[in-house]
């Protein structure tokens, strides 16, 4: 006991050191002034593809390289996302124009592309990947205007303005394959202002692309690295043919702008999305769910239970009441201990630690504090609050543990079952608070990785990575959830307000609306509803590559969700109670987890309907994080809708005199 309470502070220091690193100093967002000729680096990031869900490093092509390759020190966040940020041989100069500048050029001869390598390119071109670059920390982006009013005259036409990450790697035309080699970056600055005799500064708030494709005959290079772009749309696109070699210029552009933006605001553009009224109509759409379900709960808590409650205490006529209701004729077996405790302890132990860990990540993100310029910062985040709340995961796993009338708290901190069936001193089921959820998870991310790898993609996390994150679960989250398990199972048991009976009552045949699959269906389909909005732009920020900032409204939908699964659980259990079936435990927690059915079926919908995935292993690795997702989401919303039935029933059967 002395060697956990030594360590113990030691923890929680750590624990205030990691919170104020990732909230507080953010990589990244401090800002930088450049002086008129200063050299602005630009790096890359990786190569994306919604059609393959396989990132790739940069250098991965047979793109032009520096004299010397540097990668970046990445941060847990930005390894597990593929990112491989490294340099390049741009050369940009603060508020200096290069009209035409060609890259690895020897005695100006171009590039020659060998026979795999042309097929290498020209598949990354028919997946359709994408380059992602980024200058000062800013991500290049592709200008897309898009024209709201067809059918107007040409000059009342309106141009929708739209960004699209980083530029497409090439095109195909007519069964070719077309390669970008000519890069015009577009860079925007804005000036800051100085007293009089001090040098001007500027700070880049905006980075485009124009990416072209220029057939080597067409560009004209000199023995100083320059060249000559074709004058109109005169020139033809660079091909690639894949069953021989290829010769051609990799070159680029640099044109400079002043922009009113300032640096605070230099992800605006980024960010700025035309469907915000969306997410309000979301907003709006869950809170008339919430206000439903409130109603239905106001009419079961005022009308029914009132009556019910008014009717048992009368002392005469008692037969006749009881005739009338029927929970509370199962009062000495609502609260029987179900079968395998330790098991629903430690899966509810869990969805304590990923409720936790979701609102710190959610609110934390809401602030600000880890926006999208800060890179890996979410993941990061999220991976240590994780093993950070396993304390209280623990602590609610042991309490509810002791008070199922369970008595192994090291096994259950463990939690040594014994599978149904099978000796205990043969077959035993190691499951635990600690290694349960985070077991699956680290089993179903090691066989896909294990494909990931198989691709040579930058995604695959690499073998010290996983170490780290082995030593992170078994040195920080395992002895933590163990600490809070022994104090949760020393600290008072629930106090349940009825005693249980010692033969257990018989549950008289239930309706077939009664049935557990039926009630899975019925309790998700509302707060699915409450958050399938929301749902579309999240799985947008996964597959597709985009970013997801409106923190706020997550938080809000977040809030709704809570509050729909509470209710929904409440009304479910209420109808099974009356139904004289008292075995809620597991059904309960079952049942509120209705919802990750829903997502699933989402999951299935937006596979079919928005991704071009045709492959096995990128259908592999979708399925594969889905299911991950679908399980997260049943252990959080089924541990609250537990936790509100358990008050619920402890609430009603407390307020009733039973003899």
């Amino acid at each position: 006991m002395a060697t956990a309470m030594d360590w113990l502070p030691w923890s929680l220091l750590l624990f205030s050191l990691m919170c104020e690193t990732s909230a507080f100093y953010v990589p990244g967002v401090a800002p930088i002034n450049f002086h008129q000729n200063d050299p602005v680096e630009i790096k890359a990031v990786k190569l994306t593809s919604s059609r393959t869900q396989l990132p790739y490093e940069y250098y991965s092509l047979p793109f032009c390289q520096p004299s010397k390759i540097t990668y970046k020190a990445e941060n847990l966040g930005e390894v597990l996302r593929g990112d491989r940020i490294v340099n390049t041989p741009f050369q940009v100069l603060m508020n200096s124009e290069k009209k035409c500048e060609v890259l690895c050029s020897q005695s100006n001869k171009p590039v020659t592309l060998t026979v795999e390598q042309s097929r290498l390119v020209a598949e990354r071109i028919t997946e359709d990947y994408y380059v992602h670059l980024i200058a000062d920390n800013l991500p290049v982006a592709t200008r897309l205007e898009l024209y709201s009013n067809r059918d107007s005259d040409d000059k009342k036409k309106e141009k929708d303005v739209q960004f699209e990450h980083g530029y497409r790697l090439g095109f195909t035309d007519v069964n070719k394959i077309y390669l970008h080699n000519h890069l015009s970056f577009i860079l925007y600055y804005h000036r800051e202002d100085m007293e009089e005799d001090q040098e001007h500064t500027y700070r880049v708030v905006r980075f485009e692309v124009i990416p072209q494709s220029i057939r080597l005959e067409d560009l004209k290079a000199d023995e100083k690295s320059s060249c000559t772009l074709p004058e109109g749309t005169n020139s033809s696109p660079q091909e690639i043919d894949p069953t021989k070699e290829n010769q051609l210029y990799f070159t680029y552009s640099v044109h400079w702008e002043e922009s009113d933006i300032k640096w605070a605001s230099r992800w605006d553009t980024y960010l700025t999305m035309s469907d915000v009224q969306i997410h309000w109509f979301s907003i709006i759409n869950s809170v008339v769910v919430v206000f439903f379900l409130s109603g239905i709960l106001s009419m079961i808590i005022i009308r029914t239970l009132r009556k019910d409650i008014a009717n048992y205490n009368k002392e005469d006529d008692i037969e006749d009441t009881m005739e009338e209701s029927g929970w509370k004729l199962v009062h000495g077996d609502v609260f029987r201990p179900p079968q395998y405790p330790m098991i629903l302890s430690s899966l509810l132990g869990s969805g304590i630690q990923l409720f936790c860990m979701i609102l710190i990540v959610i609110f934390v993100a809401m602030l600000g504090m880890l926006s999208p310029s800060s890179r890996g910062a979410l993941m990061t985040t999220a991976c240590f609050l994780f093993m950070f709340m396993g304390v209280f995961g623990g602590f609610s796993a042991g309490r509810l543990y002791r008070t199922l009338k369970g008595h192994r708290w090291k096994k259950g901190a463990f939690c040594v079952g014994e599978v149904p069936g099978c000796c205990s001193s043969t077959r035993p089921l190691l499951l635990q608070t600690a290694t349960l959820y985070p077991g699956v998870v680290f089993g179903i991310c090691f066989v896909l990785n294990c494909f990931i790898w198989g691709k040579h993609s930058s995604g695959a996390v690499p073998f010290p990575t996983m170490v780290a994150l082995l030593c992170m679960w078994f040195g920080i989250s395992l002895p933590l959830v163990y600490l809070g398990y022994y104090f949760g199972f020393r600290k008072q048991p629930y106090d349940n307000p009825v005693r249980t009976n010692q033969i257990p009552r018989q549950i008289p045949e239930q309706r077939w609306y009664m049935n557990r699959f039926v009630g899975i269906l019925m309790a998700g389909i509302l707060p699915f509803g409450a958050m399938f909005i929301e749902l579309f732009f999240i799985f947008s920020a996964i597959w597709e590559n985009q970013f997801y900032y409106l923190f706020g409204f997550l938080f809000l939908v977040f809030i709704i969700l809570v509050v729909s699964c509470s209710q929904i659980s409440i009304v479910m259990v209420y109808f099974q109670l009356c139904a004289e079936d008292y075995r809620w435990w597991w059904r309960n927690f079952l049942v509120s987890g209705g919802s990750a059915f829903y997502v699933l079926v989402y999951a299935i919908f937006y596979f079919v309907n928005k991704l071009d995935i045709v492959e096995f292993i990128p259908s592999l690795l979708y399925f594969g994080y889905t299911a991950l997702m679908v399980l997260s989401f049943w252990l959080l919303t089924g541990t609250i809708g537990f936790y509100a039935a358990y008050m619920f029933v402890r609430k009603i059967y407390a307020a009733v005199k039973i003899d």
